[in-house]
């Protein structure tokens, strides 16, 4: 896929960047959080150590007073100055800073000293212990000794983090690649639609989300090969009308051209050529009025309309037509006036069109029937018929183009759809409804709700 746009990132790279930067967050959160805790911990633990080394001098001290371990005091001064830490012995006075006579007079009483203490030069530990009546021991270790520890606990810590930063990026990397790769095949599956393949079919995969992506890329594939599938055949059926009454007109001038009709036979012939020269003008206006109404640029002109006359004007066409193909037509028409404010030629459009789709469909003896109802809302015209009626599928697809012409194609006398169309799409600009249904002389129920006013209310959705 190209494009003329910026370069934009991938959503794998802008992820992966994200889960980096969570994680950096994360780490730098923690170290925050850790440093003083590791550092506090360090230095509670060396002066535990210092206490506990402080214990163990005072004892050695206790037993080179009498004389029995005089060499193993000074072995482990050695052993303690390797550590950093200074062995003071104090016999009631004179202590070494930062040992004070304070701390004697604590650790002769019996008491013990354990204490952090700002020298000049920085940080000390002491502890202090009594070894006998008049002796105590003192040990003092530079703080500093115990920051090393911290340092190697923090440089312990900070490996850990960076390791644990490392493996969220590839987790984050890996995680990214797995939302991404049903978004790459769903963008893949769309440019295929676009460029005309219908048996697009995805499976959903990965998150919710990202999965109803491709659940409704596999509809949209499946509704436009339907949609294209009745567009092919509505086409057709146009085709084939289109062509009868045009075979017609041509076969008719040909006979006329080449003088085979008599002079007798020739008002009949042109008359045979006007009626069907006026079936296709009909049908060619119809598919430019749906077109039209589909670019939502057909023009209406409202004017108060008495929908009683209108129906009455409308019976007196189609009770004759109706006598001529031997089906019952009657009227049933209110004896006010049913004023609404429409356009008078699209209603007759619509009228017109319902009475030819019902016409089409009812088997002589039986009845047609053109019907004007009043409403508290406004009014309903509506055409019944006695032929073999629509189920509650057909109710749903019936003023979709062609899709009755599709069901019932080679089964029984049907149109292009393009009449139930226009209506369809005529009582909606009218700011009314079209419906269909069961009529209760067996057959087919179709109508459309007008409003008094479109440009005020609009009638409600009427059900089968």
């Amino acid at each position: 896929m190209t494009g003329t746009g910026p370069r934009r990132r991938s959503l794998t790279t802008s992820l992966a960047l994200v889960a980096a930067l969570v994680a950096a967050i994360a780490v730098l959160v923690t170290g925050a959080v850790s440093y003083p805790l590791v550092a506090n911990a360090s230095e509670n633990q060396a002066r535990e150590q210092l206490a506990s080394q402080a214990d163990i001098v005072g004892d050695v001290v206790a037993r080179a007073e009498s004389g029995q371990g005089a060499s193993g005091l000074a072995r482990l001064r050695t052993v303690l100055a390797a550590e950093g830490i200074t062995v003071q012995v104090v016999r009631r006075r004179g202590p070494q800073p930062p040992v004070t006579e304070a701390d004697v007079a604590v650790t002769a009483g019996g008491g013990t000293v354990s204490d952090v203490r700002t020298t000049s030069g920085g940080r000390v530990f002491v502890e202090g212990r009594q070894v006998s009546d008049g002796t105590s021991v003192f040990l003092v270790q530079d703080a500093s000794v115990a920051g090393s520890q911290t340092g190697l606990a923090l440089r312990r810590l900070v490996f850990a983090l960076l390791v644990g930063l490392l493996a969220a990026v590839g987790v984050g990397v890996l995680a990214a690649r797995r939302v991404v790769r049903p978004l790459r095949h769903a963008a893949q599956a769309a440019e295929r639609l676009a460029t005309g393949a219908r048996d697009v079919a995805l499976v959903p995969e990965g998150p919710a989300e990202v999965a109803s992506v491709s659940e409704s890329l596999n509809r949209l594939s499946a509704a436009l090969a339907t949609s294209e599938g009745r567009q092919r055949d509505f086409l057709l059926s146009v085709s084939h009308e289109l062509r009868t009454p045009l075979t017609g007109i041509t076969g008719y001038a040909e006979a006329l051209a080449d003088g085979v009709v008599s002079d007798a036979d020739v008002p009949a012939t042109g008359a045979t050529v006007l009626a069907e020269s006026h079936r296709l003008e009909r049908l060619v206006a119809d598919l430019l009025d749906l077109s039209r109404l589909g670019a939502a640029d057909l023009r209406l002109t409202p004017v108060d309309v008495d929908l009683a006359a209108l129906g009455a004007d409308a019976a007196a066409v189609w009770s004759a037509r109706c006598e001529r193909e031997g089906v019952l037509f009657s009227a049933r028409l209110p004896n006010a006036p049913v004023v609404v404010r429409t356009d008078p030629l699209r209603v007759r459009q619509i009228v017109d069109n319902l009475a030819e789709n019902a016409l089409r469909v009812t088997p002589a003896g039986r009845p047609l029937v053109l019907e004007v109802r009043p409403e508290a809302w406004g009014a309903t015209l509506e055409v019944r018929d006695g032929g073999p009626g629509l189920t509650d599928d057909d109710v749903l697809v019936a003023f979709e183009p062609a899709a009755l012409h599709e069901r019932y194609r080679g089964v029984r006398q049907v149109g292009t759809g393009v009449g139930l169309a226009l209506v369809g799409r005529l009582a909606v600009r009218l700011g009314g409804r079209a419906f269909a249904g069961t009529a209760p002389e067996g057959g087919a129920r179709f109508g459309v709700a007008l409003p008094y006013d479109a440009a005020a209310s609009s009638a409600p959705t009427l059900g089968a």
